[in-house]
């Protein structure tokens, strides 16, 4: 997102669950034309400041779900479906202020469905814990949506913790959340799931959350925020040299290994 911010690209329509810290600040970056979530806030911290703001004025478009309506949405556009049938939001407000969750009678049992789009996006951006060259990608702990966002998505770009050969990818197959003819682009980036988490890789940093928010409703401040951590600094590596590395440290996490399985083998 950082980079998407720095080459300063305009008019996009954002997708995500979670619309938090780095959507807030791609909005006050005047990235987004439109949102589509199903939360948004800084988990744990406080209320979102530019992304707010703009949905409350009226300056971007937005479309907001349940979680599990949103991952339908996905599921849908993975399954290439016209769209799918839900009970969940039946009498909630939120077909009231979004036009795509309408109704339909059920063919079957008559009764009144709540349905949602399919949501196809033109590229998907995950990051996962691992992956070989051919873009195999190991994923473990909180998965997501990750799955049915890459099959959704026209293009993929995963950025990864690291590389590994591929005898590790083939030695656990169930965590080979993604298989490789659905990543486009891999990328090797260690920490770049930062200021969030990678499981057993970091911990999240909660205190560039609190940070944000003591920022993120003035627009002076949010300027010197975009232009000290975002437009003024090159790659990835760079924004990872200003972190000190008291900071990084006090991320790492220790090794928590769970019990090894057995695929069984006959040679």
């Amino acid at each position: 997102m950082h980079e998407i911010i720095r080459q300063r690209r305009r008019d996009l329509v954002l997708a995500r669950a979670n619309v938090n810290l780095l959507v807030d600040q791609a909005v006050a970056a005047g990235v987004a034309r439109k949102l589509i979530f199903s939360y948004a806030g800084l988990a744990g911290v406080g209320l979102l400041g530019p992304a707010r703001y703009a949905i409350e004025n009226a300056r971007i478009e937005w479309e907001e779900y349940t979680h599990y309506q949103l991952l339908a949405r996905l599921y849908a556009g993975a399954a290439k479906l016209p769209f799918f049938p839900l009970r969940s939001g039946l009498g909630t407000d939120l077909a009231k202020v979004n036009s795509a969750i309408r109704t339909i009678t059920c063919p079957y049992s008559g009764e009144t469905l709540s349905v949602v789009p399919p949501l196809n996006p033109d590229v998907t951006i995950v990051h996962a814990q691992r992956a070989d060259r051919e873009g195999n990608l190991h994923v473990w702990g909180v998965i997501g949506d990750i799955r049915e966002a890459v099959f959704a998505s026209k293009k993929v770009i995963a950025t990864v913790e690291e590389i590994v050969d591929e005898s590790v990818i083939r030695s656990d197959p169930n965590r080979t959340i993604v298989p490789g003819f659905m990543v486009d682009a891999l990328v090797l980036s260690p920490w770049g799931a930062h200021p969030s988490f990678a499981q057993g890789y970091y911990d999240r940093d909660n205190g560039a959350y609190f940070d944000w928010d003591a920022k993120c409703r003035d627009e002076d401040a949010v300027a010197m925020y975009l232009k000290e951590w975002i437009y003024d600094v090159p790659d990835r590596n760079a924004y990872m040299k200003k972190l000190s590395a008291e900071k990084l440290l006090s991320l790492k996490v220790r090794p928590y290994y769970s019990t090894p399985v057995d695929f069984g083998r006959i040679d």
